[in-house]
């Protein structure tokens, strides 16, 4: 089990692993703008079952459920209902997350939920706890460092090709996604603001290279105090702007190693986002962590070499599969909610080192997760259902 992991949580898990068989059935709360590239993966992976689409707008619900073939659509409360769904996707924004987590958890059910896991560490502790309570579980977005472009960087590392991991940097640096989302003001209110919204990729990936973190120590500032939509319906329309738009952070390892962070919704130079390492013997820079493709770009005495992705490129949802599969096996599942909880303690910490002018503390602690296997398929069919009984 994970260090940092709600006691007891793999355990009575584990010991109902064998209770169900077959695909599970799974639940969407949120029919907005991102549903639509986890219902386009969900509904080709034959190991889930896509049941229900809800959303408190439940005409956006029903199209959402028509465009996917998904047969039930409504309130929260009718999703919750269906005894068929195992595993309820929060797709809600990030001020509902630890919320409707809750419910989803009072409900009986297993939750995935978008990224940050919650606002904060009380929050995200409440929800975990929850789920250790129930014998339940909650695993947290991004899964992108699931997909063969991470992987196959992570298992590079994980090798020794660049020998021990010292020094890290990532960087996403731009004006501001205003610019082309139709409703961005709650990418500028609380959870949101480049830290929130961008930084789960890029310190997901960091802690799956150098293990938890211990100490940061950060600065932020505010480019503008009010901002204004630049695309859709309502372009031109001017918003407040509640949260920094520009956090870096000197990020300390347990381990001993160190990375720079520069997460920035102010930058009009634009530049391509990273995340490179360097060890002992090489480094490494990784592909978008905000996608699950790319070439990973590898450089030691020996020479630079391109590693092409080795594994599946399935997209948003393939944590949620992961999950599933674990569910039914016993195993515990890579974007685990003790992972999301402790890349939520990393943005807090720096949030709170940079309002408060010190260095902060991390906490809590996390393992690394296990590589996925090259030939992991998302395709294929790995749970039986549950035979029919004889008459």
């Amino acid at each position: 089990m994970s260090a940092g992991a709600p006691a007891g949580t793999r355990t009575r898990a584990g010991a109902a692993a064998g209770a169900k068989r077959g695909p599970l059935g799974v639940g969407i709360i949120g029919a907005g703008v991102i549903s639509a590239q986890y219902l386009r993966n969900l509904t080709g992976f034959p190991d889930v079952e896509v049941l229900f689409v809800a959303d408190l707008d439940v005409a956006r619900a029903s199209a959402r459920a028509l465009e996917f073939g998904i047969p039930g659509h409504g309130t929260v409360a009718e999703l919750l209902a269906e005894p068929g769904i195992e595993i309820v996707v929060n797709l809600t924004t990030p001020a509902a997350h630890a919320e409707v987590g809750l419910q989803i958890l009072a409900a009986g059910k297993h939750v995935w939920t978008e990224k940050p896991l919650a606002l904060d560490l009380e929050s995200g502790r409440r929800l975990l706890d929850a789920a250790t309570d129930r014998g339940l579980r909650v695993a947290s977005a991004p899964d992108t460092f699931l997909g063969a472009g991470l992987q196959t960087g992570l298992r590079a590392v994980r090798r020794g090709a660049i020998g021990e991991p010292l020094t890290g940097l990532a960087l996403f640096q731009s004006p501001g996604p205003e610019a082309w989302h139709p409703n961005p003001e709650f990418l500028f209110a609380a959870g949101g603001g480049p830290l929130f919204d961008m930084g789960p990729y890029y310190l997901t990936l960091l802690v799956q290279v150098f293990g938890p973190a211990a100490r940061v120590t950060a600065s932020a500032s505010t480019s503008k105090a009010r901002r204004a939509i630049g695309s859709g319906p309502r372009a031109g329309t001017e918003f407040e702007v509640s949260v920094p738009t520009h956090h870096s952070a000197l990020i300390e390892f347990a381990g001993g190693a160190s990375a720079l962070a520069v997460f920035s919704f102010q930058a009009h130079l634009r530049r391509s986002p990273l995340v490179e390492v360097s060890g002992t013997d090489g480094s490494i820079a990784f592909p978008d962590p905000n996608q699950f493709a790319g070439d990973t770009q590898l450089a030691t005495a020996g020479g630079d070499e391109t590693l092409s992705p080795a594994g599946p490129v399935s997209g948003r949802g393939t944590g949620v599969l992961e999950l599933a599969r674990a569910i039914r096996s016993g195993a515990t599942e890579r974007a685990s909610g003790a992972l999301g909880y402790h890349v939520l303690d990393i943005m807090v910490s720096i949030s709170r080192s940079a309002r408060e002018g010190r260095p902060v503390d991390v906490a809590s602690t996390v393992d690394r997760a296990a590589t996925l296997p090259e030939d992991w398929d998302p395709s294929a069919a790995t749970l039986t259902r549950e035979r029919e009984p004889r008459h």
